[in-house]
């Protein structure tokens, strides 16, 4: 049987390490926008690899996951793969913009289409 924790339990987790692999998964716009604000409440998150992999993230679900991105302050690895998922130039752009704004990031690994 499948177990939730509250918001308040996520809260107190101290993650500094996450791997997550949704290759292949129909992660929508939406899908990506409740994954960007679960992994912003990620505050002690260090290193982050995030394959989204053949989804359906598009522009704005890439943003949605820069913001989430963005408020994780301590983070100073990223690792996210969004190749084949409908996102063009401009969402790459804006993606890339926001992953330089991490202030304690060294190093950062977006691959897209």
């Amino acid at each position: 049987m499948a177990q939730t924790i509250s918001e308040k339990e996520f809260q107190s987790v101290l993650l500094t390490s996450l791997n997550l692999d949704f290759l292949c998964n129909s992660i929508s716009e939406n899908g990506a926008k409740y994954l960007g604000e679960v992994i912003s409440k990620c505050l002690t998150l260090t290193f982050l690899n995030l394959n989204l992999r053949k989804n359906s993230v598009g522009d704005n679900g890439a943003k949605y996951l820069g913001e989430g991105i963005l408020k994780c302050v301590t983070l100073n690895s990223l690792n996210l793969n969004l190749r084949n998922n409908k996102i063009d130039h401009n969402g790459l752009r804006t993606l890339k913009k926001i992953a330089l704004k991490v202030k304690r990031l060294i190093q950062y690994y977006i691959l897209s289409n």
